[in-house]
């Protein structure tokens, strides 16, 4: 879980309210911080924190390992839901294969052997039908051949359709039905994964740890902030310009930061204008004291040049 949370140091605030609004038209610079959005990165399920991989001030990679919570208990879920899915699908290509070779070659094996009896009943018919005719055998003997070769020929047709059911899949609905639990088993192995992976979460982006607010061994609740930290990208600078300046500085308006020990200044961006003037007197506006309105502005630093401010800092932001 993730939550961005600003850096507002009130003291600040007033301190470049006051400067900015004293400023008055054609004012050369105006006052004021670094602003840090930090990112609160925690588990969406609990747990106990079992190690702590990062430590404040430490510079991370997106895709870093973080912290670990005690997982032996949804590993083992893992490799449950894993084998399961494995015989769900084991269960889908054995409904699509029909049976198994061996069983197949039995019923073949069979039907050679049903086929050949047939046709030693037919020859065996053939000769009782001749042997009746010249008065050599009773018409019994011929009507027991004949009989004989009938089930002979009826076996055959038999072993027949069990060979060619034999070579088929399983009924379209069973199919279906197997094909649905394989889909189950593979959303259950999903869920597993995913509170797995909650419980070894990555850095979302390159930063700076601000701050660990757990210690190894504690107890976290689900949806706790474990670790802040603060990316490069989420450092802005937040300033404060006259409303008679506002047009000096639209969006988009490239600007110049200085700040106390920086050798050189740094470029930024505007980014954000306030929309509503901050800080007003609570009085009607008039001539005298529309100079007092002031309009909250935010810059984005240059990639290159982000790492050099730090939230809290005070700084003068100026025109190129």
């Amino acid at each position: 879980m993730r939550i961005l949370k600003s850096f507002l140091p009130a003291a600040l605030i007033a301190v470049a309210s006051a400067l900015s609004a004293c400023g008055g038209d054609g004012a050369s610079s105006w006052q004021g911080y670094v602003e840090g959005e930090f990112v609160h990165v925690g588990s969406g399920v609990p747990g106990r924190l079992e190690r702590l991989l990062v430590e404040r001030g430490q510079g991370v990679a997106a895709g870093a390992p973080l912290y670990e919570l005690e997982s032996s208990q949804e590993a083992a879920v893992v490799r449950q839901a894993t084998e399961a899915l494995a015989a769900a699908e084991a269960g889908l290509a054995d409904l699509g294969t029909g049976r198994r070779a061996a069983e197949v070659d039995v019923v073949r094996a069979q039907l050679a052997q049903a086929r050949a009896a047939a046709t030693q009943s037919a020859a065996d018919l053939a000769r009782d039908t001749a042997q009746l005719a010249a008065g050599g055998i009773a018409r019994m003997q011929l009507e027991a051949t004949r009989a004989r070769h009938d089930i002979d020929r009826a076996r055959v047709q038999e072993l027949e359709s069990q060979l060619e059911v034999a070579e088929l899949s399983a009924r379209p609905e069973q199919i279906r039905g197997q094909s649905s639990q394989v889909e189950a088993a593979r959303a259950a192995l999903d869920q597993a994964r995913w509170r797995l992976e909650q419980l070894r979460p990555l850095a979302p982006a390159a930063g700076v740890i601000v701050d660990t607010l757990y210690r190894e061994g504690e107890w976290i609740p689900a949806g706790s902030p474990i670790v802040r930290m603060l990316p490069p990208a989420n450092i802005k600078v937040r300033f404060f310009v006259p409303q008679s300046e506002l047009t000096r500085v639209p969006l988009g308006q490239d600007v110049t930061v200085r700040c106390d020990g920086c050798a050189d200044t740094i470029a930024a961006a505007v980014s954000y204008v306030a929309t509503e003037p901050e800080y007003t007197p609570p009085v009607i506006y008039s001539n005298e004291n529309r100079s007092k309105l002031v309009f909250m502005i935010e810059a984005r630093p240059v990639e290159s040049q982000r790492e050099l401010l730090r939230p809290g800092q005070p700084v003068e932001v100026a025109l190129p």
